[in-house]
């Protein structure tokens, strides 16, 4: 079952950029901005990583930790993250598991045929461990300031 809002997330184990394993429970005393996107090193999913690079001093002063997922394996993660050098880590999610959990796997049309992908997706989750936002078929444009005042709403609260 995916997840909900005012719920505690799943605590998937996940694969890191640079190789590290780590669950999503070790991120918890801080918001944690979790954003899937389709594929790597595709145009819209590299202006989205740039829009979050561009932006993480911003996420670091609302003590705001992100992360990035996709279906890619490691080392294409890791390619897309030095290639871009995004200041926060990619995760690797070729088994999917990461994705059912949050329920962003969805049938797409590409080229006039149905396709299964990710859907573009972005979640804040609370210091607890608590999903409190998510963007579900999410634009580009736009999109990594209106998290960021969700995270400043969030910190407020």
């Amino acid at each position: 079952m995916p997840v909900a809002i005012d719920k505690p997330v799943p605590d998937v184990e996940l694969l890191l950029t640079g190789g590290r394993q780590a669950r999503l429970s070790d991120y918890r005393g801080q918001p944690l901005v979790l954003y899937f996107y389709p594929k790597a090193s595709t145009p819209g999913c590299t202006q989205e990583g740039k829009d979050f690079a561009e932006y993480i001093h911003k996420f670091r002063r609302q003590s705001c930790r992100i992360l990035g997922a996709s279906r890619d394996g490691l080392k294409a993660q890791e390619n897309f993250k030095a290639k871009y050098g995004f200041p926060f880590d990619l995760i690797a999610d070729p088994d999917e598991v990461l994705c059912e959990a949050f329920g962003v796997i969805k049938l797409k049309n590409m080229y006039g045929r149905q396709v299964r992908g990710i859907e573009r997706s972005t979640f804040l989750i609370d210091a607890e461990g608590i999903l409190r936002r998510e963007w579900r078929g999410v634009k580009v444009k736009g999109h990594v300031e209106e998290v960021l005042e969700a995270v400043k709403a969030l910190n407020q609260a």
